[in-house]
């Protein structure tokens, strides 16, 4: 197959979406599949590996400068007509995704689309929930008119179906359990946190108000100001517009800024708990890469980071929002205990279940059969068309 790709965003290690982009992308390829990107956004320091990515002139996003809003211009026309894709994936449902959607459609060729950010569920964090019931309608137009929708659990599959989206296909996710595991835990590291013998509670993501940023806080004041003060330390990975105020109000805290290739399995590695209270996740990649990496996870009731622990069994689950609740689960976990070990174990058996070679074989299969379609459709219409010019 040549798959056309585009993505909001092709910069490794970005986010939790684009490493899953960066993974199907590489299983393509394994597979031997011939793939193509495009995207505003990618950096010049990456090795692509032979892989043509197209850059595509873009502006920052107001209220969300790390990322870039592009333009499909008649450049990218000519390009995709270069390529001949048998297939178009899109995994950002922007302007440019909606240029390559329409693009597809006018040539009857098949569309697929990944449901990687709940985009709608942050509004609110910036007082835009007005705009959820627009920006619903348009998503809702927008996966309608793909071919397939691939949702990245159930949970997620039933908040598509509810506004009415159709074709919709579960494509999970996976860990790279070489990269994520206990054994790069590093006493050199922890030593340089100034653990000693305390829990070290981890935090992995942006700094940013909709990953509910503000329970970690809360919760790291409930320690720091109670008796177990003496038994935690929270350590910060990442970064993001929110840094400057979680470090005022998390003094003790350690800070990594944020992490790429093996320093971030090394961080994981060095905890003992994984907090993570966000609500508007649709996977939650960052809990997987966590239970590879040995801890067990605290998460909220909301959102696809419940699916992870769920199907795993291998955290505690508090309520939205409830700073007392996620402080609890934490006190749960605090020590050696049987319970903590068991948690650990169902976390490591999981994660190995979870291969990107696995999870991404069932895309490549649904690209396949929609392709074989498309192709036996063309073949027929072919030969009516050549049977009609012959009857004349």
């Amino acid at each position: 197959m040549k798959i056309a790709l585009y993505a909001g965003s092709y910069v490794k290690d970005k986010d939790g979406a684009v490493k899953s982009i960066y993974q199907l992308v590489s299983s393509f390829r394994k597979n031997g599949h011939e793939v193509a990107v495009w995207s505003p956004d990618v950096s010049t320091k990456d090795n692509h590996n032979g892989l043509v990515v197209h850059t595509m002139p873009s502006v920052p996003i107001p209220l969300y400068p790390d990322y870039r809003l592009g333009f499909f211009r008649n450049e990218t026309r000519w390009q995709l007509e270069a390529f001949i894709p048998d297939i178009v994936h899109i995994s950002t449902p922007d302007i440019i995704g909606r240029e390559f959607l329409l693009y597809a459609k006018k040539r009857n060729i098949p569309v697929a689309s990944a449901f990687h950010t709940d985009f709608p569920s942050y509004l609110a964090y910036y007082r835009l929930g007005f705009a959820v019931k627009p920006v619903w309608k348009y998503l809702t137009w927008f996966y309608n008119s793909c071919s397939i929708v691939l949702a990245p659990n159930e949970c997620v599959r039933l908040k598509l179906a509810g506004y009415n989206i159709r074709n919709i296909a579960i494509w999970s996710r996976g860990v790279d359990k070489e990269l994520f595991d206990p054994s790069r835990r590093s006493e050199k590291m922890r030593s340089e946190w100034n653990v000693g013998n305390r829990s070290v509670v981890v935090y992995a993501g942006r700094f940013v108000l909709y990953k509910d940023i503000e329970v970690v806080m809360r919760v790291y004041d409930r320690f720091v100001q109670g008796e177990y003060a003496d038994r935690v330390r929270f350590v910060m990975i990442g970064s993001g517009p929110e840094e400057e105020e979680m470090k005022r109000r998390m003094p003790e805290a350690v800070f990594t800024g944020y992490l790429t290739g093996v320093e971030l399995p090394v961080a994981y590695a060095c905890g003992d708990i994984f907090l993570f209270p966000s609500t508007t996740e649709a996977f939650c990649n960052v809990a997987l890469e966590a239970l590879a990496s040995g801890l067990p996870a605290v998460v909220s009731d909301a959102g696809g980071c419940r699916d992870v622990v769920e199907r795993s069994a291998a955290g505690l689950i508090a309520s939205e929002g409830n700073v007392g609740d996620f402080y609890e689960k934490c006190l749960e976990l605090l020590g050696d205990s049987i319970r903590y070990r068991e948690l650990k174990a169902r976390g490591l058996a999981f994660a190995k279940t979870q291969s990107w070679c696995a999870v991404n074989g069932v895309v490549i299969d649904y690209y396949q059969k929609m392709v074989n379609q498309s192709k036996s459709r063309v073949e027929i219409l072919d030969r009516l068309a050549v049977s009609a010019h012959n009857t004349d």
